[in-house]
């Protein structure tokens, strides 16, 4: 049976950027609806049917903040990754601060982009997960009940605020949580500007819970936005690659 494709709307007011995104999603099985303007966007909106968005932040008009604040009272689940310029950190935090699910910071590559679509999309599309269910990334389990961490079935010893922040971000898996608010779900709301503390914190975590903390592939820094704990996919996907590879024949040696 044939998987529904994904109904992309793209907001966005550069003709050359809807020029150059269209076709490669296109051909790669999305269906895709472009407009310029965040007004056009939540008109096509209020007619529904679109799994994602793709949100420019700076657009002539009510502008792609403004944009995501009317969109998320119009349909508070649907997916929206916000295209961004390098230097606007800033207008990062405020978008997910304001319920976006990601973004993608311009030049930005189609393999990025397309991880990152997929990822929003299939986070809302999964069945919700009980809240005291065990969380399992990779070679991490997580058990909130019991407060234990387990990597490769061996026990993790972490303080109890160690233990709060890897919940947070398992919890969330895939999207960034901001460093005010991960501070507040951890410290609360006096907290929110503790950056510093927070990265001592994270600094220890990563000696914990990576192979290589200089290296991590589990809990990612955002560069002046937040951590991103990582998509569980990636691991399956890895997984997948690294059995096929197992199981290719040899080439036949002359």
């Amino acid at each position: 049976m044939m998987q529904t494709p994904i109904r992309i709307l793209l907001v966005d007011d550069e003709s050359a950027i809807r020029r150059a995104l269209r076709p490669p999603l296109v051909e790669l099985g999305f269906q895709v609806v472009d407009v310029s303007r965040g007004e056009e966007a939540l008109q096509m909106l209020r007619a529904g049917g679109f799994d994602v968005v793709l949100l420019d932040v700076n657009m002539p008009g009510i502008g792609g903040i403004e944009t995501l604040r009317r969109i998320r009272a119009l349909a508070p689940r649907l997916p929206v990754l916000m295209l961004t310029v390098r230097d606007a950190e800033e207008e990062k935090v405020e978008a997910l601060e304001l319920g976006a699910d990601d973004y993608v910071t311009k030049p930005f590559s189609m393999r990025e982009l397309i991880a990152r679509i997929r990822t929003a999309v299939r986070r809302v599309r999964a069945p919700a997960r009980a809240e005291d269910a065990p969380i399992v990334i990779g070679e991490l389990r997580l058990d909130p009940v019991k407060r234990k961490v387990t990597k490769r079935d061996q026990p993790l010893h972490l303080t109890r605020k160690e233990f709060d922040i890897l919940l947070c971000l398992m919890s969330h898996a895939g999207r960034v949580i901001t460093y005010a608010r991960l501070l507040t779900a951890v410290w609360g709301a006096d907290c929110r500007e503790e950056v510093e503390y927070l990265r001592t914190f994270v600094r220890q975590l990563r000696k914990k819970i990576e192979d290589n903390p200089a290296t991590p592939v589990y809990l990612l820094t955002d560069v002046y936005v937040g951590y991103r704990f990582a998509d569980p996919q990636t691991f399956i996907e890895e997984n997948v690659e690294g059995v096929a590879e197992e199981n290719a024949p040899e080439e036949a040696s002359n």
